[in-house]
């Protein structure tokens, strides 16, 4: 019997995955739904001998080597891949067992994403449009992020819109949400350089401070900068970034990302943060979690998705059991932001004990 026909007979009797079958294999599941994470699994698959040596992993991207790191060891503890060390060399291959399943599972989304549209499956007429907006969105932003590389900017523009176009639905308003995402992610990159001494990537003058404006004199202190962090970025996260915004205002640069992003807000949580950030405050969206927002922040705050974020030196990390809104009735849903207004009220506190307390519209 074919896969179709047993999906099919399966369906027909109401048949599923066992609920601890589904609950061994998430794990797996969760660890691949990147693309980094999918271009190694597929390298190790068709590599001579099933293994690849550290470093040939690393040379599948340009992205800096803890965080092929931290890929690599998700990918560990999901039990997709091993590791083996010969000498002064680790070898990566997949897990036993790991080859049929990885090789089935790549052939099949190959297959899927090169399968011609159906009849009915008609593309948004809308694709030019997007990408001469992207392309506007370039040159009004190597004119605001001098400090940078115009190659640097293009790249981070495209690769936002490319992120957010993975969970869009509706593509109207990708080009403006693109060049926000961009931003912050063009303002982490100068604010980690910054941090760590390193120089701007376009003439090897200082970074400035973050937000575009001038660094601040010496002895100044810079704002401390604070990334939530949970799966999908479209409910705690966003509340705790919006609690904290509305409590310190400019005082704190406030970050919020998701591991898995989803495509919207969850409709629980849409009066909170109406509510919270006003009128005339930029709709929030779901975003994914960037290295540079991780190499950017001085507290990462994580909500049931700490293995998926990076851990890096100097950057201090907690993680709050805080409930997820999105299946919660709306007395759960205010309980939630009840909790979270209590851990970011003493979060905010403890970062600027002096200072009183603002609100950010």
């Amino acid at each position: 019997m074919s896969g179709n026909a047993q999906g099919e007979s399966a369906a027909s009797h109401g048949h599923a995955m066992p609920r601890d079958v589904a609950e061994s294999v998430a794990p797996v599941v969760r660890a691949m739904a990147d693309p980094l994470r999918l271009q190694i699994v597929s390298a190790l698959a068709g590599a001579p001998g099933g293994r690849l040596a550290a470093g040939d992993v690393a040379s599948l991207t340009e992205l800096a080597a803890p965080t092929v790191s931290h890929h690599l060891r998700s990918l560990r503890e999901a039990g997709v891949v091993t590791a083996e060390r010969r000498g002064t060399w680790i070898f990566y291959s997949l897990a036993p067992g790991m080859d049929r399943v990885a090789s089935s599972l790549l052939d099949a989304l190959a297959r899927a994403a090169s399968a011609p549209h159906p009849a009915d499956d008609v593309d948004e007429p809308t694709r030019l449009d997007v990408d001469a907006a992207l392309s506007h969105a370039v040159e009004r932003l190597v004119a605001r992020f001098p400090q940078l590389s115009p190659d640097v900017v293009r790249l981070v523009v495209r690769e936002s819109g490319t992120a957010l176009a993975r969970t869009a639905t509706v593509t109207t308003h990708l080009p403006v949400l693109a060049e926000r995402f961009a931003v912050q992610r063009l303002e982490d990159l100068l604010a980690a350089a910054a941090a760590e001494g390193a120089t701007s990537p376009a003439d090897g003058a200082a970074p400035r401070e973050a937000d575009g404006g001038a660094a601040p004199a010496p002895g100044v202190p810079t704002r401390p900068r604070v990334l939530f962090v949970c799966t999908a970025n479209a409910g705690r996260s966003q509340l705790a970034a919006a609690l904290l915004r509305r409590l310190t205002g400019d005082a704190v640069v406030v970050r919020s990302a998701g591991s898995l992003p989803a495509a919207r807000i969850h409709a629980t949580v849409e009066p909170l943060l109406a509510e919270l950030l006003g009128p005339e405050a930029e709709e929030p969206f779901p975003k994914p979690l960037t290295d540079d927002a991780v190499r950017a922040a001085d507290v990462v705050v994580t909500m049931g998705c700490g293995d998926a974020t990076p851990v890096l030196a100097g950057k201090r990390y907690e993680d709050w059991p805080v409930g997820d809104p999105a299946m919660a009735s709306p007395d759960g849903v205010r309980a939630i932001h009840d909790d979270l207004a209590a851990r970011v009220a003493a979060l905010a506190a403890e970062l600027l004990p002096a200072a009183p307390t603002g609100t950010e519209r």
